[in-house]
This record gives C-alpha cells, structure tokens and sequence, in this order.
C-alpha cells in the first residue's frame, strides 16, 4: 500500500489586495450591466464579487445586505455603497454608490427626452403600445414575488388586505398606511412575536468560494470601527448636502417653485422606500401625478416603462418625473425646456439617493462592529405586508389606464390584453427574464402599430 497522498494542488489563497483605479473601473462597469431590479443586481454582485473576483466573502457579503434590507432606499445601489467603503474608505463608498446610478441618469435624461419631444413619432408610440401592458404583468408579478415571501401567515394577510382597501378604496395617503403598519407590527411584536418573523431569504450563507480579500475573520478594518464623532461628523455633512441646495432653492426660487417641492417631495419618498420602487411609486404618483401635475397617468407607465429597460435602480424612474415636469413646466423658459428637464432629473434624483450615503457611512461602523446577523424586526415585516397591498392597487391602476385607455365608457383595447396577458405567461410560467420580455412586447406593439397604419 503505498503511503502517498492525494496531491490535490495548492490551497487556494486570498487575492492580492484592491486598488481604488482597478475598484472604480469595476463600480463603472456595474452602472452600465446592472439590469433586472434588486434581485438581478444582487445576483451580479454576488457573482462577481463573491464567487469570480473573491473581494468579499458569502457571509459578510451577505452581512452587509441583512442591513440594507432593513433600510429604506434601493438595497442594490446600498450594498454597493456599503462594499465600496468597507474595502476603500468614505471616497470607495460614494464612488460605489454614485457609478451605480451615474450611467442610468444619463441615459433616462437622453431617453426622457426622445419621449417627451417625439414621443408622438409613430416608431416611439408604438414601442410603448407594447411595453405597457408587458409593465402592467411586470407589477402584478412584483407583487406576487414579494407577497409569497412576505406573507406568511393570517395576520400578514391581513395587513396586506387591509392596506388595499386602504389606498384602493379610502384613498388613504401612502406615508399613512407605512405608519399604520409599523404601528401594528410594533404592537404585534409585543402581543404574537411569532406572527411577525418573516425572514427576508438573505439570511444562509450557502458555500464558500474560497479565501476572499475580506473574509470571515479578516479584522474590521480601522476606518469602518463605530466612533461617536464619526457618526457625529457624517450626520453634519448629511445635513448640510441636503439643508444648503433645499435652502438655496427656497431663497431664490421660492418655497412653493416646482424646484423646491421637487426637493422636498423626494426627500419624502426617499424615506419611504421600504420594499423597494414598486411600493413607493404609489406615493410618488399620488404627489407627482395626482396633487403636482408634473406628468400624466399615462406618462407615469411610460416612465416605468423606462426605468424597466434601463440599468440602475429602478427607482431611477424619479429622474424622468422629474425631467418631465421641468420640460412642460418649461422652468427656464420655452428656449430651454431640454435644460430645465436636465436640472430637474438631477435635483430629484440629488435628494432621492442622498440619504441612502448618509444610511451607510453613518451605520455602516455599528454594523460592521457588532457583527450580529441582522433580521427584520416586526414592524418592518408588517410595513413589507402592507406593501404587498399597495402594490396590487398600482397593478390594478396600470391595468385600468392600459386596457381601458378612454376609461370604462370606452372599449376594451383587447390587443393590449393580449399582450399583457402573453407577458404574464412569459414572467409567471416560463420565468422569463424581464427586460427580454419588455422588449419582445415592445417589437409587436410597434409591428400592431405599424400594421395598423
């Protein structure tokens, strides 16, 4: 018998440690491939992260999503925030965090434009007569994916019908129904604690791929140690970023300037982006739709439509509210509606992602101290069942304007049906991928469109 060991080869090693140039070249190439929502971001992430480059570890990879689940803002363009100054400080975060939205504002400032200035070119109007309905199965799906992981029991169910009739019938206002639940589930947490532990299914680590750059027991690093003047100095910073521009706007435009109660409304919904962009759009068409007048019904599904189809958070769908009510609003004139559109996306868009910076930088150190596996805590598991039913309301406020264009008086537009009901088998049965099933809807409403000329 021979004594020999199985050479199997060298132990894997961790990678050799990460410049700023070569972690800016890889954040930049995230900005232009990150397509599919939160979930197909993540996905990239990990892969690319975890399992090709081995920068981070599964577990504290999956550490820092735990805590960006839990936060208000898009979890994605967080966790890359969060990444980014975990492995280069306060200027790797916000390089992160800003290439992750920079190459999508560009390109829905272009595209905002192609739309409002030709949108009634016969090419342009027949893309979107396919892509809305394909939206319409888009949210209906939303609301699926998030209600079989949400809602897990009565009670749950509950809050989510609850909240429906909220907004649906009663007209409740958004930030009132997130209130309400995070009430319930506080009280609920105390009363039936078990009712209210959903988990968020980001919770395992699977597998190891190896030593990673940061690994499980890599020690904090010194700058992402919890100090109190470190929190105290980025809560100041924070503050100002926002204060300074809010008050320049308001001193010289004017409190009540479209400019200014741009600001001050995505601030708001900033803050209220729990469960993601399919749970605040409500809100952002109850006051940019409903009480500004800064775009149509009819545009806002547009701008979904947009947001679907391009990289980036799909929240990014603020920059064409924004660009769409700075341009009719004509801001700076008629001989300048393409700039006051401009300025407007990047303002919205300014104080829609401030906070998430400030979320991160400030709490990023007492995560990273303490290390304990984060859960949601009960009333964020309610305020996720609420949003369930806020999102079925959205799919059936798309669904009303897309098959009864003129309203129930009218006719049923029955191709768009079709429609919607074939990007329903593609996204449900098939699994298709999103943004091949909005571009497949988008070629036959353009060759309906065409053929029907």
């Amino acid at each position: 018998m021979s004594n020999h060991k199985p050479n199997f080869g060298p132990a894997p090693t961790a990678p050799a440690a990460v410049s700023f140039t070569e972690a800016f070249r890889f954040w930049l190439k995230l900005g232009f491939i990150s397509f599919g929502g939160p979930a197909g971001q993540i996905a990239i992430m990990h892969q690319e992260l975890v399992e090709n480059r081995r920068w981070i570890s599964e577990r504290r990879f999956l550490h820092a999503l735990n805590y960006c689940m839990v936060l208000p803002g898009p979890e994605a363009q967080q966790l890359a925030t969060y990444i980014g100054w975990l492995m280069h400080r306060t200027r790797g975060g916000i390089i992160a965090g800003v290439l992750f939205i920079l190459p999508s504002l560009f390109i829905l400032i272009a595209l905002s434009w192609v739309y409002i200035a030709f949108g009634d070119a016969p090419l342009v109007s027949g893309l979107f007569y396919g892509i809305k309905p394909a939206i319409t199965a888009i949210v209906v799906q939303a609301a699926h994916r998030i209600g079989s992981r949400a809602l897990q029991n009565n009670l749950l169910w509950a809050v989510a019908a609850a909240s429906f009739v909220a907004i649906f019938a009663l007209d409740v206002p958004f930030p009132a129904i997130i209130a309400s639940a995070a009430l319930i589930g506080y009280i609920g947490g105390c009363l039936v604690p078990d009712k209210f532990k959903a988990g968020n299914g980001y919770n395992k680590a699977s597998k190891s791929f190896g030593p990673a750059l940061i690994d499980d027991d890599t020690p904090t690093p010194e700058h992402a140690l919890f100090k109190w003047r470190r929190l105290l100095e980025v809560a100041i910073i924070g503050g100002l970023l926002w204060s300074i521009p809010m008050g320049l706007l308001a001193a010289t435009c004017g409190w009540n300037h479209t400019l200014t109660q741009m600001g001050w409304f995505f601030t708001k919904a900033a803050l209220l982006t729990f469960g993601g962009a399919y749970a605040v759009l409500p809100y952002v068409y109850q006051g940019a739709v409903g009480h500004y007048g800064w775009l149509t019904p009819t545009q806002m599904i547009d701008g979904l439509a947009l947001g679907e189809t391009t990289p980036g958070p799909l929240i990014m769908v603020v920059a064409f509210v924004g660009f769409v009510g700075g341009y009719v609003k004509a801001l700076f004139g008629p001989d300048s509606l393409f700039l006051a559109g401009a300025v407007a996306a990047s303002l919205v868009t300014w104080f829609t992602f401030l906070p998430s910076f400030i979320f991160i930088l400030s709490g990023g150190p007492l995560i990273e101290t303490t290390h304990n596996d984060l859960k949601f805590t009960a009333p964020l598991t309610a305020i996720t069942a609420a949003v369930v039913g806020v999102i079925l309301n959205l799919a059936l406020f798309f669904g009303y304007h897309v098959l009864w264009p003129k309203g129930f008086a009218g006719s049923l537009d029955w191709v768009s049906a079709v429609i919607a009901l074939g990007a329903a088998i593609a996204l449900f049965r098939f699994k298709h991928n999103v943004t091949h099933v909005i571009a497949t809807c988008a070629v036959l409403g353009l060759l309906i469109k065409v053929g029907l000329a």
